[in-house]
């Protein structure tokens, strides 16, 4: 896990620990990053965390999931950025922006309109159905992924993450169930890709060479309608991009498939050779982690674990660390820096802190 590892634009990660993007809801209501936001990923960062990937940050107002997400979207907020990407460069850290869209998971409630997405979606009885984006408003919010990026570049970050994973707008138009579109940004598998290649190219041609574009994938959703066949076809067309590494969210890393495999062991084989592949998904202890890296992965990425662990990448080298299991005491999470919000929102996780759920 102490080992280092290249990305394809040759920006080297000090070892193999990834602290992987983790809600907090701990920033401002105009998206400003807070003091508790950058406490909490500075101290994973001095826990010896190899890349520190950030919470979404969403690119337009109207993206925003959830109340006290940071954004991404206004020259207001780079100030915040530039001392957060400031402060973790004290350490040996490298540190990402996850950049997103919430598409038809950015609640009324919050953005004060309609969600939107790929095509007109059933969202809840509560919330309606989205509102298909036109093809105007697609460009425009291409447009503001490629904007956030330069924001993250000029703020220090090394690099983004494109947030396609967990049902969200770029995952929307991946799907086969979320996407229904007759344009130029629907259709088959490689015709539904083409809005976050579009992203891709944008980023690219604005940011310099050494900047980082990661891109974060849900394997399989059926939710949505994306299949392992789907995403094969996915990161082929990827891999043809000027990106930098792929990150697979599997929530399960050790569930096998039908076919006998892992996730990560069966598109490792097929494509860990073309770019770095970082997976995660209920990672805990020193073997869980040498069992990814077993599986074909570069680096191995963690949330929960890193919560009341901060040190856990500095630990994780041992081969015998097993980190206590939850649940925590509110007091436990408090002393590793999480704040009381972000206590609050991990007590609706089933059985994380003593007096939640």
């Amino acid at each position: 896990m102490d080992e280092s590892w290249t990305m394809r634009n040759g920006l080297t990660i000090p070892n193999r620990s990834v602290l992987a993007a983790m809600t907090n809801k701990q920033s401002h209501a105009d998206g400003t990053l807070s003091d508790q936001e950058i406490r909490f990923l500075v101290r994973r960062a001095k826990g010896g965390f190899g890349l520190i990937t950030t919470a979404a940050s969403h690119v337009q107002e109207s993206g925003q999931g959830w109340e006290g997400e940071f954004g991404i979207w206004g020259d207001h907020h780079l100030p915040g950025l530039t001392s957060l990407a400031t402060q973790l460069k004290q350490y040996d850290s490298k540190c990402f922006v996850q950049v997103f869209h919430g598409g038809m998971r950015a609640p009324s409630s919050i953005t004060g309109q309609q969600a939107c997405s790929a095509s007109v979606n059933f969202i809840s009885e509560d919330e309606g159905s989205s509102r298909r984006l036109e093809t105007s408003e697609v460009e425009e919010t291409i447009s503001c992924f490629i904007r956030a990026a330069q924001r993250c570049e000029e703020a220090g970050f090394d690099g983004v993450e494109l947030h396609g994973a967990h049902g969200y707008l770029i995952a929307q138009f991946l799907g086969s169930k979320t996407n229904r579109r007759s344009d130029v940004f629907g259709g088959d598998v490689h015709q539904r890709c083409t809005f976050l290649l579009r992203i891709i190219r944008g980023i690219r041609e604005v940011v310099s060479e050494d900047f980082a574009i990661m891109v974060r994938l849900s394997p399989v959703s059926d939710e949505i309608g994306i299949t392992i066949e789907d995403t094969k076809q996915v990161i082929e067309l990827l891999i043809q991009e000027n990106i930098d590494a792929l990150h697979l969210s599997c929530w399960d890393v050790f569930q096998k498939q039908h076919n006998g495999q892992t996730i990560t062991s069966e598109l490792c084989s097929l494509f860990s050779e073309s770019i770095p592949i970082v997976s995660t998904g209920s990672v805990w202890s020193s073997q869980d982690a040498k069992f990814v890296l077993e599986q074909g992965a570069q680096a191995v990425g963690v949330a929960r674990v890193a919560l009341p662990h901060p040190d856990w990448a500095s630990m994780v080298t041992n081969p015998a660390y097993n980190p206590k299991v939850a649940p925590f005491t509110p007091e436990e999470l408090l002393s590793a820096d999480l704040s009381p919000t972000f206590v609050e929102y991990m007590r609706r996780w089933k059985g994380f802190v003593t007096d939640g759920r």
